[in-house]
């Protein structure tokens, strides 16, 4: 079955594109964990950029007595704060993250791969841009592969583009669409490092690549982005 667009009529008279996020990574790591060899797993992490982290909270608790009398305490409520001067007005401080990682419990936990799916707000700003570029240099750096998934109709950025500008290549063959899917890792020719891709573009009406997703340097499994796509869709009753 072909790729729909999650970001336009009239699927999103139906569905959000939040719901197929939501889902498909699990779909991903569910499918990977069939295929993985015994010493590795993988799993989930959704972060959907909330900014504020709650420590310590203050609650409205009803009085028993109903008296509504609290004594001297309610002078510290004479007070006002000043005006605040505006420092940065934005929708959220950090973007959103879809992403299943693979990890090596041989070596305590060790990430080596990581399929990140690209939303609309990694593309938006410059800023959620470059965070979401840094990031999958920074895998690359400590040897995990990295996929990037981008089904994005609604935004023209190119991630991986960037990416390849931000480790010094050339605009990779994808750099004209915007929307593509690419498998990345490092790995060395004799004494000199080389990042490897292993790239396609992406299409609404066509169907989805499988890519290998690499777990050490010479073993890779098979990331089947068309199944764990349509299985997604049919979960969630997405014609």
């Amino acid at each position: 079955m072909p790729l729909r667009d999650h970001f336009r009529p009239p699927l999103t008279d139906f569905a959000t594109w939040e719901e197929l996020h939501g889902a498909w990574p699990s779909t991903i790591a569910y499918r990977l964990n069939a295929l993985l060899p015994p010493d590795y797993r993988s799993g989930v992490k959704i972060h959907l950029g909330s900014i504020v982290e709650i420590d310590v909270a203050a609650f409205e608790l009803q009085d028993p007595g109903g008296s509504g009398n609290h004594g001297p305490a309610d002078s510290a409520f004479e007070w006002k704060a000043a005006s605040p001067t505006v420092l940065l007005e934005t929708d959220e401080l950090t973007p959103p993250e879809y992403e299943v990682r693979v990890y090596d419990q041989r070596h305590g936990r060790r990430l080596v791969a990581a399929v990140e799916i690209v939303s609309p707000r990694n593309k938006d700003r410059a800023e959620a841009r470059s965070a979401f570029v840094s990031k999958c240099h920074a895998l690359l750096q400590q040897e995990v592969c990295v996929v990037i998934v981008d089904p994005v109709t609604e935004r023209t950025a190119n991630l991986y583009a960037e990416l390849a500008a931000r480790i010094g290549a050339g605009p990779p063959a994808t750099a004209k669409g915007s929307m593509y899917a690419v498998s990345c890792r490092t790995g060395s020719s004799g004494r000199r490092q080389q990042v490897q891709a292993w790239e396609h573009t992406l299409e609404v009406g066509a169907a989805l690549p499988t890519l290998p997703l690499w777990i050490s340097e010479s073993q890779y499994v098979p990331l089947e982005l068309e199944r764990t796509y349509e299985e997604t869709c049919k979960g969630l009753r997405i014609a």
